[in-house]
Parts: C-alpha cells; sequence; structure tokens
C-alpha cells in the first residue's frame, strides 16, 4: 500500500520552526490537565520537530497540534493525523479556520509596524490590512498604484515581503533595496512603478519575512491579512474592500485573479 506524506506545507513549517519559529499561539492552560497524546510517530515524520501547542478538541480523543502557522489533528495513540477543518454542525463555525486566523493574527502583529512599509490615512484608520507583497507582481503594483484610495476609504496598508522567486532572486534584491532605503514608502512607490531603487546594506526583514509568508500559507501575491487574521487572496479594489470590511464579512472569500 503506497504511503500517504503528510502535506507539505506542514512538513515545511515544521522544519522551518527550528531555525526561525512563529511566535508561541499556546492556548490559555486548561482549568483541568488532559492526556497527551503519543506524538512518537508524528515527530519521526517531521525530523523530530516539536509542535507548538498541543490542545484537546471537542471530539474526544482528537488533538489540535500547531505547527508553525499549520493546524493538524493527531488521535490520542499517535497513530493517525488528519489534515481537515473541523466545523460545528451546531453553530456553522469553521473551527479549524478560526484558529488558523488567530495564529496569523498573533504572528503578523509580532512583526511590529517598524518591520514592515505603512501606508496611512491622513484621517482616521478604520481598518489595517496587512499585505504580502511582491515588487514585480502585476496585480501587487496594480494594488499600490490605488494606494491613496485605499487610504481614503480609512485602510491603512502594511506591507510585508514575499518575493515569490525566493531568497536570492531579483524581486528579493529588490525588496532588500527598498528596506533599506532613507525614505521606504518613497522607494516602495518608486520600485512598484518599475523605478530603479538603488541598493545599499543594511539589516533588513525580507528573508523573515518570506518565510514567515511560507508558514502562514501564502501562496502567492497579494495577500492581505485582516485584522481577524482571516485571509484574503489577491486583488480586491478598494471600494470593494471597504464594504467587505465594514460588513465583516465571515464567509472566505473567492479566490481572485493572481498574475
Amino acid at each position: 500500500m503506497r504511503k500517504i506524506p503528510l502535506v507539505a506545507a506542514v512538513l515545511y513549517a515544521a522544519g522551518a520552526l527550528a531555525a526561525d519559529p512563529v511566535p508561541s499561539a499556546v492556548p490559555a492552560p486548561a482549568a483541568t490537565p488532559f492526556k497527551q497524546p503519543d506524538l512518537t510517530r508524528l515527530q519521526t515524520a517531521l525530523s523530530g520537530a516539536k509542535p507548538d501547542s498541543i490542545a484537546p478538541t471537542a471530539i474526544p480523543g482528537l488533538y489540535e497540534v500547531v505547527l508553525g502557522g499549520q493546524v493538524l489533528y493527531l488521535s490520542e495513540d499517535g497513530r493517525f493525523a488528519v489534515q481537515g477543518d473541523i466545523v460545528d454542525l451546531g453553530s456553522r463555525a469553521n473551527l479549524t479556520d478560526e484558529r488558523r486566523g488567530e495564529l496569523r493574527g498573533k504572528a503578523i502583529e509580532a512583526v511590529g509596524e517598524n518591520n514592515m512599509v505603512v501606508f496611512a490615512p491622513e484621517g482616521p484608520v478604520k481598518h489595517t490590512v496587512t499585505v504580502f507583497t511582491d515588487i514585480d507582481c502585476g496585480y501587487c503594483r496594480k494594488m499600490h498604484s490605488q494606494i491613496a484610495d485605499y487610504n481614503k476609504e480609512g485602510i491603512k496598508i502594511r506591507y510585508l515581503w514575499f518575493p515569490r522567486e525566493g531568497v536570492g532572486s531579483e524581486a528579493f534584491d529588490k525588496a532588500v533595496a527598498v528596506s533599506c532605503a532613507d525614505n521606504r514608502q518613497e522607494a516602495m512607490t518608486r520600485a512598484k512603478r518599475g523605478e530603479k531603487v538603488e541598493s545599499k546594506p543594511c539589516d533588513n526583514p525580507v528573508q523573515a519575512q518570506y518565510e514567515l509568508g511560507q508558514k502562514l500559507g501564502v501562496r502567492g501575491t497579494p495577500s492581505m491579512i485582516l485584522e481577524s487574521g482571516e485571509m484574503l487572496p489577491g486583488y480586491v479594489p478598494p471600494t470593494q474592500l471597504a464594504q467587505m470590511l465594514a460588513e465583516d464579512k465571515d464567509k472566505t472569500p473567492k479566490p481572485v485573479a493572481q498574475p
């Protein structure tokens, strides 16, 4: 019988965790201690990596295991790992998706705005959206060309780096140049227009943010993380995004175009 490996995203999260862990998202201690599942097989499959947190689920004998930004479930005897969503049919709530959102939100806030390229409204901030971006991505450029319109809607845009071709690529080097610029907002706008930004060495967060995006399940750009931790894949026009945020939609948006 053919063996089915754990999903690649979980394996990556576990492998990268040892070098650059996502900030701990361990739930508050339970009122009474619970029996730990057997982790022997899981840690063997994940080359010895240890979970960020383990907690019992509402399903007897099934435990939530958090690895980086990924969530999976483990039987008490450690023999079976389950990948998928747990849905409460009473409330119709997707418990797994809510948990992923919580993990994303905590990981994003741990980055700190001082390590982001931020474009804020002149007036009150109604919503804050964190965007994983790539300098050369077509829809990322389209989005940034409308940055003033997002700001007019009261939306603060905070950029994190996700050069899709990876570390050492041309897009990666452009991201470093923007991060090291004296005026990162101006440099970002110039780079998004296709203009060259002179590079100078500095300590920068580009690689760390790229790896964070991978752990959190970013697969393309732009990828927006809302204040709830929900991820919106792709470009959404300013007015439509403002409406979505105002209505506080709980359902996962349909994927939209990516270059």
